[in-house]
């Protein structure tokens, strides 16, 4: 894909590339701090990289056909690996990421008219109003420094909270995202027992996310409660997530969730949803900060818009591209690994069963075979003729696990882009490079300070 353009393009930083040599334990010690600087030159240059570690035969794939095979041809012979199950069990539970086999089917089947386009669009006035509310906090702020990372994980969190329950998250917010910090500082990195035992065998660190989770579900379940005995009037359509989900039913079997299924539906869609979301938005922020150019013609075309629906979203294309480059350069999800099933053929190459199969969107998104111009903030590339390959850019994965919520992702995350650049020009106070660093999602290394300025 060929980018012209007629001024030299951003590029923002990122962590030294490892030498390709990297010895064990060097890679282990930099997998806790960041998962983004274990990988070298030859990462960004290769379709398929085969490995060892741990005693298990690894693969990175680069190749789109790879990809597709492996999310979609033959996905079920690709299940999570015990690593990923440890990291992500204690705060999903059993819910539509982590459920395989006829579990999944069941979930995905029943939750999926909760995130047709019409259920969405009658979730945007919540929305709107968290984001009415948050640009004027920001405008009382415009004499001051501020922390627009936290800004965007308080604001997401409170659309979650709307969307999911129809109330605010004024008293429970603090709580939650104490929880995620708690979890995302220490107990969802992975360690070496985590590594190298068998899910079936706890390691120190499990027992710790254990009783994690005792409290996290407790917590959830509270939500749960309050939200049922708010109540809603027979006969009246839904009015947030919760009422779809709580009335979804299976359309083969006729079953709905039972109460401990739908805590981690729940504890799912609000993890999932507002930390990936307040991701990408900061992510976007901060590169609109540092190419003033690009913020202005994502403010020229919200500008006059009303933005108050689905339709008033799609048309705003360039803050839509915007959003898919910030998404290219930072997925979210900087990682998807897989374990084999049974032996398989992945693009001429022999796969053994146990072997892990590892789809990185920061290596694919960044392939110098791929993209022109790969480190580079160029927005256009997603309103050319020529879109990428759907197996070269996976921010919400592909195949039949694709993430269920990317529809929700994306009018969000347009949606408050348009109205906050809208509002506001936004410039960065501090001059450190701010790093990626993948942990859990793919976070800043610090949180810069910026200015907002009322337009």
């Amino acid at each position: 894909m060929n980018i012209a353009s007629v001024r030299r393009p951003i590029i923002p930083p990122t962590p030294p590339r490892a030498p390709d040599d990297l010895s064990f334990f060097g890679r282990l010690a930099a997998i806790r701090q960041n998962m983004i600087a274990t990988w070298g030159q030859r990462a960004y240059e290769e379709g398929i990289i085969e490995g060892r570690f741990l005693l298990r035969k690894s693969f990175i794939l680069n190749q789109p056909d790879a990809i597709r095979h492996v999310l979609l041809n033959n996905y079920e012979n690709y299940i999570r690996t015990p690593v990923g199950i440890r990291i992500l069990r204690p705060v999903l539970g059993e819910g539509l990421l982590l459920a395989e086999g006829h579990a999944w089917t069941f979930q995905r089947r029943t939750l999926s008219p909760a995130f047709t386009p019409r259920a969405i669009a009658n979730l945007i006035p919540h929305m709107t109003a968290v984001l009415d509310e948050t640009i004027a906090k920001l405008d009382a702020r415009t004499n001051e420094t501020v922390d627009l990372r936290e800004v965007m994980q308080r604001m997401t969190l409170e659309i979650a909270g709307r969307t999911m329950f129809s109330f605010g998250m004024d008293r429970h917010g603090p709580t939650l995202r104490n929880f995620v910090m708690e979890y995302g500082e220490r107990l969802g990195r992975a360690y070496f027992l985590d590594m190298l035992l068998p899910v079936s065998w706890p390691t120190p660190m499990d027992r710790a996310r254990a009783r994690f989770r005792a409290r996290w579900i407790e917590f959830v379940a509270m939500l749960i409660a309050e939200r049922r005995a708010a109540g809603k009037k027979d006969g009246a359509p839904p009015r947030d997530l919760f009422d779809l989900m709580d009335e979804a039913r299976d359309p083969e079997t006729g079953k709905g969730f039972s109460d401990e299924q739908l805590v981690d539906e729940v504890a799912t869609m609000i993890l999932a949803g507002h930390e990936t979301t307040a991701t990408a938005l900061f992510w976007a922020l901060y590169l609109l900060a540092l190419d003033p150019q690009t913020q202005e013609e994502v403010a020229s075309e919200t500008s006059g818009e009303h933005l108050d629906s689905i339709a008033d979203i799609d048309r705003q294309k360039f803050t839509r591209a915007v959003i898919d480059e910030t998404m290219r350069l930072y997925p979210p999800a900087f990682l998807i690994a897989r374990a084999a099933r049974d032996k398989d053929n992945v693009a001429g190459t022999a796969v053994s069963k146990g072997d892990i199969i590892m789809i990185a969107p920061w290596l694919l998104h960044r392939h110098e075979k791929l993209w022109d111009q790969p480190n580079a903030f160029i927005p256009k590339r997603f309103m050319s003729k020529e879109p990428p390959d759907r197996f070269a850019y996976l921010p919400f994965g592909a195949g039949p696990r694709v993430c269920i919520g990317a529809p929700f992702a994306q009018a969000e995350s347009v949606l408050a882009l348009a109205r906050l650049i809208g509002a506001f020009r936004v410039e960065l106070v501090d001059a450190d490079p701010v790093i990626p660093c993948g942990v859990v999602t793919t976070q800043p290394d610090h949180s810069p300070m910026f200015r907002v300025t009322p337009r």
